[in-house]
């Protein structure tokens, strides 16, 4: 067991190889600088780093997580460890991909998560942290580690900006998650199946561990954030916002089909996808100065959010996937006149869905009549 002293300098970072006597009613710095790196706000190993980190590599990750949270300058030695060849191939070897997603989790649910990955980019972990599969199409872009830290940092401040309460602890998380990973939106690989698959699905089950939902979720953020993008034209024109020149707007109805049918898939985290689509989307800024302000893009993008998170309330699709069908699918066997069910029932399931879309007024009779109509004339 050793003593007190052999404990604290096994601890993976001095600030937290700190003791309290409850005799004496005080608190003991076996490693004598405990005390000081907590007051200078300075991240250090009791022992050599290289020698701690190669006797636990996931303590790396650790001295990232702390240095994020308190915003603590991590210590030149540590880091020049944390970046050399050997301790990242230990955290490859002797480090379970569990136990490294743990960490990452943490430190995305943390205070300062922005902080965590740009410290991971920097120490040159980031491939060791996120590995990816042998081959991807297309392959990965030099600096795209950079991007995925720039975007999460876009992400961050436009969040920020709006407010933390708009989103719940869950969706801030799939949102940094999500913005992270979106430079690698459109990056694939095939699986044993020969399929290909949304490179984020690898990361979040093979190289994180972490819930197939999540990899499920980020790749369905990432698609229903695309779609977005081309109805932010015709949900801010609603609101009479005056948005990029010469871009086609949708008339009401086609507009609240189509936006009805991307809110009932992507259900209650639709505002997570619409601000990705609002990083995403392409804003206006004055080219002309030499170093255009971030903050006035920042704030178009601000406003932009609000004025389609207001269209799309005003539109009453705010709750839409809870919104209950004017016919089920014993009304429409009974209407086309069928014995059993299958793709036709399914087919003017999605029709009357998107006719009850257009126009919140319909009733059930109209829906009953519109559907005996529509079928007579393909019959």
């Amino acid at each position: 067991f050793g003593s007190a002293k052999q404990d604290a300098y096994r601890r993976d970072l001095t600030i937290n190889s700190l003791f309290y006597n409850i005799n004496k009613k005080s608190v003991e710095d076996f490693t004598g600088r405990g005390l000081a790196d907590l007051k200078s706000g300075k991240i250090v190993t009791p022992l050599p780093p290289k020698e701690t980190f190669l006797d636990d590599p996931l303590r790396v990750l650790r001295a990232i997580r702390f240095g994020a949270r308190f915003s603590f300058v991590l210590d030149e030695e540590l880091k020049e460890a944390a970046a050399s060849d050997e301790v990242g191939a230990a955290i490859l070897d002797k480090i379970s991909r569990e136990r490294v997603g743990r960490e990452i989790d943490l430190m995305i649910l943390d205070k300062q998560p922005v902080q965590a990955v740009t410290y991971i980019c920097s120490l040159q972990l980031f491939w060791v942290v996120f590995t990816l599969p042998a081959k991807t199409e297309p392959a990965v872009s030099e600096g795209c580690d950079r991007l995925c830290v720039a975007s999460m940092d876009a992400a961050w401040n436009l969040l920020e900006l709006i407010g933390y309460t708009a989103l719940n602890d869950e969706q801030r998380r799939l949102y940094l998650y999500a913005s992270f990973f979106t430079p690698l939106r459109k990056v694939h690989y095939s699986d044993n199946k020969g399929k290909m698959i949304p490179v984020a699905n690898y990361i979040f089950r093979n190289s994180l561990k972490l819930k197939n939902s999540d990899a499920e979720m980020v790749i369905s953020l990432h698609s229903a954030s695309e779609r977005f993008i081309s109805l932010i034209d015709s949900l801010a024109g609603t609101e009479n916002v005056e948005t990029g020149e010469g871009r086609d707007k949708l008339d009401m109805p086609s507009l609240r089909i189509l936006a009805g049918l991307l809110l009932r898939e992507i259900k209650s985290l639709w505002r997570v996808a619409l601000l990705i689509s609002t990083l995403l989307y392409p804003i206006d800024v004055d080219r002309a100065e030499v170093s255009p302000d971030k903050q006035i893009e920042l704030d178009k993008r601000r406003n932009l959010f609000k004025t389609v998170e207001t269209a799309i309330m005003k539109l009453g699709l705010e709750n839409v996937w809870e919104m209950k069908p004017l016919v089920n699918g014993k009304d429409i066997m009974t209407i086309l006149q069928l014995k059993t069910g299958g793709p036709k029932v399914k087919e003017w399931q999605q029709k009357s869905l998107e006719w009850q879309l257009a126009d919140p007024s319909r009733t059930s009779e109209q829906c009953i009549d519109w559907m005996r109509e529509s079928h007579s004339k393909l019959s």
